[in-house]
């Protein structure tokens, strides 16, 4: 039965790219089907491998056994994410993230995952939650069932992605080998493997989505004016659509929706029961402040005094206070303020079912659906909610948080850029202090001046990475 699941190394041949004006060979698989019963053409991975590890070499301390599995995706929006290349142009690509880890010495196996739009040869919708983390999951599993086929240590698996692939690759450490998932996987026919990881690497995750609507208005309530950028119809050049910049400003209804979520999330946030390094409880009041908040204005102050150490000019953003060459203060709403509200009310569970996540949580009939109780109370349109089984099982901290039970990755290193607007940083904060409450290795910041962006440092990543394998 999984005779069609055995990775065939003949199917490794060679090719090389250029980087820095300098030649980098490696050997590449194009187009392996992870599952027996694929349900989209999408569902299909790339296997690349340095050309040294053919002849026993080796690449940064690495042999062909001990060298770190990195597992990028390119899902963006819960849309389709297709399987990358090094050499691959079009949107969406890593390609730049795939060619440095092979001169690192990774192995690198890129998977397609489904997404939103994803439909099979029929046209029906077959990508909606959990279709992305299923596929994910069957990957790893292809990748560790043919542990003895393929190069790399299957004990060192990172998955890596940015926005909701940020979310992809955080729930993938967070859920190994969840039961949730086990007839979906079985469905489909993968590989009779685990797929627990080693570590995870999430930039900007967008994730946390039944408590996202409340953090974003415990941050920006208050502030009424958004601004954001959208697709524009019909704009596609290759394969990435143009952007225009739309404005708004919150009605009094929105601004009342918007306290009254802000009321929420201190009671989401209190009961987490969360602490930092010293111990000290992380709390908000009714009226948002507290500690939680202070551990947000060091975190921003540290991201900024960094930036200052480089020499950069950090009143780029107002509400910094600097004395002799150290930031000794930050007003927190005079920084949000000049950072900007981005999203109007509330931000992932529109309304009007109008967001990338309402489509997420559609099924096979129904195209979009509310995933909060929140914005099924107050829709504006006929509309079903998602179930809450569902919604719990695509978000990391469930399995955190004891909802569900699953193995934990070791390591984990989370950005959020101290200039991204997609979500509150209270949504990362959250994720990493749960973890770091649980004793789990992590590495998290805010980088200064960074908006919703991912792999914008790969030499400290791949250190990262290093520090963790050789």
């Amino acid at each position: 039965m999984t005779d069609t699941l055995i990775f065939d190394s003949d199917w490794l041949t060679p090719e090389q790219i250029q980087m820095d004006g300098k030649t980098i060979n490696y050997l590449a698989a194009h187009d392996i089907q992870y599952v027996q019963h694929p349900v989209a053409p999408i569902q299909r991975l790339n296997v690349f491998v340095p050309a040294a590890y053919e002849n026993g070499g080796t690449v940064n301390g690495y042999t062909r056994d001990t060298a770190p599995i990195f597992m990028p995706n390119t899902v963006g929006g819960y849309f389709p994410g297709p399987a990358d290349d090094p050499t691959r142009t079009q949107w969406p690509n890593n390609a730049a993230t795939i060619k440095q880890a092979l001169k690192r010495g990774y192995v690198v196996i890129a998977a397609g995952l489904r997404g939103h739009t994803t439909v099979n040869e029929a046209g029906q919708r077959v990508g909606q939650a959990p279709a992305f983390i299923v596929d994910m999951k069957a990957a790893v599993r292809y990748v560790k069932y043919n542990q003895a086929r393929l190069p790399g240590n299957v004990e060192r698996i990172i998955t890596n992605g940015t926005s909701a692939g940020g979310a992809t690759s955080a729930l993938m450490g967070a859920s190994d080998n969840a039961k949730f998932f086990e007839g979906a996987l079985t469905s489909l026919g993968a590989a009779p493997a685990t797929d627990d990881i080693f570590a995870v690497s999430a930039y900007c995750p967008i994730h946390n989505l039944e408590h996202a609507d409340m953090a974003y208005e415990w941050q920006f309530n208050g502030i009424n004016d958004w601004n954001r950028s959208q697709p524009v119809a019909g704009s596609m050049k290759n394969g990435r659509p143009k952007f225009e910049s739309i404005t708004g400003t919150l009605s009094a209804n929105d601004q009342s929706l918007s306290a009254d979520l802000k009321r929420q999330f201190c009671d989401y946030l209190n009961g987490l029961q969360l602490h930092d390094a010293n111990g000290q409880a992380l709390t908000v009041s009714p009226d948002g402040t507290g500690t939680f908040q202070n551990y947000l204005v060091q975190l921003l102050t540290d991201s900024a005094q960094s930036a200052l150490d480089k020499g950069v000019d950090i009143h780029k953003y107002a509400g910094f206070t600097v004395t002799n060459g150290k930031v000794t203060g930050l007003d927190l709403k005079a920084y949000l303020t000049s950072l900007t509200r981005m999203k109007a009310v509330p931000a992932f569970d529109q309304l009007d079912l109008g967001s990338l996540e309402n489509r997420l949580f559609g099924d096979a009939t129904v195209l979009n659906r509310h995933f909060t109780s929140f914005s099924q109370e107050h829709t504006t349109v006929p509309a079903q909610l998602a179930e809450t089984e569902l919604v719990e099982a695509v978000n990391p901290l469930t399995y955190l948080t004891g909802k569900q039970s699953a193995k934990i990755a070791q390591h984990w290193r989370i950005r959020h850029g101290a200039a991204d607007r997609d979500t509150s940083f209270a949504i990362p904060i959250i994720l990493a202090t749960v973890l770091q409450n649980q004793g789990q290795d992590v590495d998290f910041a805010l980088p200064w001046d960074i908006p919703h962006s991912g792999d914008y440092d790969l030499g400290e990543l791949f250190a990262w990475i290093d520090g963790l394998c050789q």
